[in-house]
């Protein structure tokens, strides 16, 4: 008799827990209880709103034209002349700054050298290649973490960073085929 007694007793508690967790299952239906998605209360937020209200950040807080026009290009539309405190615009400066955060493709021939810029960054693509430096310092390989130095090998698809001007790679003495560069910054080939 104690088993039916314990089996009918666990069957109500758990037949009693499951209606009570029903009766409080009004309250954690959602997040809110108020209203649907886009009232006053729960506002949908669009990506036009938000660079609208960016724009107008960065203007000063000058109220910003209608930026949900039908064009594709949104950089031009949220395009500021920023000005310095002497007047200057530095939109000039924007531009130059983008134009060295592209990738580009370098090939290197034989016998030629890619000098990089103070603060440029190569990815070997193809080819072998040797790091070319004056001093004793030469590139860091920043995918793992070590220094390269002048006449060590490059390995491919690693991240190279050259914080000083004058110093790059070149093809390995032997090698018959070019390389194949992934750039960004400045850079010259010798």
């Amino acid at each position: 008799m104690k088993s039916r007694y314990k089996v009918s007793l666990a069957a109500v508690l758990l037949g009693g827990g499951i209606v009570a967790g029903s009766l409080m299952n009004n309250s954690v239906n959602g997040a809110s209880s108020s209203g649907q998605p886009g009232t006053a209360d729960d506002p949908v937020v669009t990506k036009s709103y938000v660079d609208q209200k960016i724009a107008q950040a960065i203007k000063g807080g000058v109220p910003a034209s209608n930026t949900s026009s039908k064009t594709s290009n949104a950089p031009a539309t949220n395009a500021t002349s920023n000005t310095t405190a002497s007047g200057a615009s530095s939109a000039g400066k924007a531009s130059a700054s983008e134009q060295t955060e592209a990738l580009k493709v370098v090939d290197v021939k034989p016998g030629q050298k890619l000098i990089a810029k103070a603060g440029s960054e190569f990815i070997l693509r193809n080819g072998y290649a040797v790091v070319y430096s004056m001093d004793a310092s030469g590139a860091i390989d920043i995918t793992s973490g070590t220094e390269i130095a002048h006449n060590q090998a490059v390995e491919k698809n690693h991240l190279l960073s050259f914080p000083r001007e004058g110093r790059g790679i070149q093809v390995k003495e032997g090698q018959k085929f070019g390389l194949v560069v992934m750039v960004r910054g400045g850079y010259t080939v010798q």
